[in-house]
């Protein structure tokens, strides 16, 4: 692809690629190499660089904006802005499933709207970003793309997540903490789903389901709080 191909991309994010075969690596999932003979190569290299840039960013933006903050207020804060769900969240502000090189399986399982493949995406757009145009060219997509969306998070800290608050209530009325059992994992390797389950006194209070044993976990203890009466 040229950059005509990904013009209207490139005007939102006001970057201009050097190295236009950079720019369409990271949309390539592994899955299509499977199906094509050309000697490419997918956006894992690409998503893994993006993932370490993205940290460093997000680090140092934190750090600086909350002078208050300890290192656990800070890394709590770093993780609620780069899951899964915040970066597919990106992703589809720019759009970026569109131009995704999917296999057709991968296509009809509908992974161009798949959050955990749109935050890979995200990340390995990056990395891109990060050797074509510099640490300063990273910044200017984070800066534009992802912290708008965690304004009023970075202004007064995260909401206490579903899994904390169940703690806090348990240790309180139970004196006990609350257990998380992996009940099922399914899917292939790149898209993996996991079913956890939540007790408390040996009873099942809730389950979660998510691309990650954390989201599932969030979303069991979501449910065990609608179900407790203490």
């Amino acid at each position: 692809m040229a950059n005509d191909d990904f013009s209207n991309l490139l005007k939102f994010l006001q970057i201009r690629f050097k190295n236009t075969q950079l720019l369409s690596q990271a949309f390539i999932h592994r899955s299509f190499l499977n199906e094509v003979k050309a000697p490419l190569k997918s956006n894992e290299r690409l998503e893994f660089l993006g993932d370490s840039v993205l940290s460093l960013l997000i680090s140092q933006y934190l750090f600086l904006v909350r002078e208050a903050d300890a290192e656990g207020d800070l890394t709590n804060l770093r993780a609620y802005i780069v899951k899964t769900k915040s970066l597919a969240q990106a992703a589809q502000r720019l759009n970026l499933g569109k131009y995704l090189k999917l296999s057709k399986g991968e296509e009809m399982g509908g992974g161009r709207e798949n959050p955990q493949l749109l935050a890979n995406t995200f990340e390995a757009l990056l990395g891109a970003v990060y050797l074509d145009q510099g640490m300063e060219g990273a910044k200017k997509m984070v800066d534009r793309i992802l912290l708008p969306i965690f304004e009023d998070e970075i202004k007064h800290g995260p909401p206490q997540d579903a899994k904390s608050s169940l703690q806090e209530l348990a240790q309180e009325k139970l004196k006990q903490s609350p257990v998380y059992k992996t009940l099922k994992t399914y899917g292939p390797d790149h898209a993996k789903q996991f079913l956890v389950g939540v007790y408390l006194e040996g009873k099942e209070m809730g389950r979660g389901e998510g691309s990650s044993k954390q989201e599932a976990e969030e979303k069991g203890a979501k449910e065990a709080l609608r179900k407790l009466t203490f």
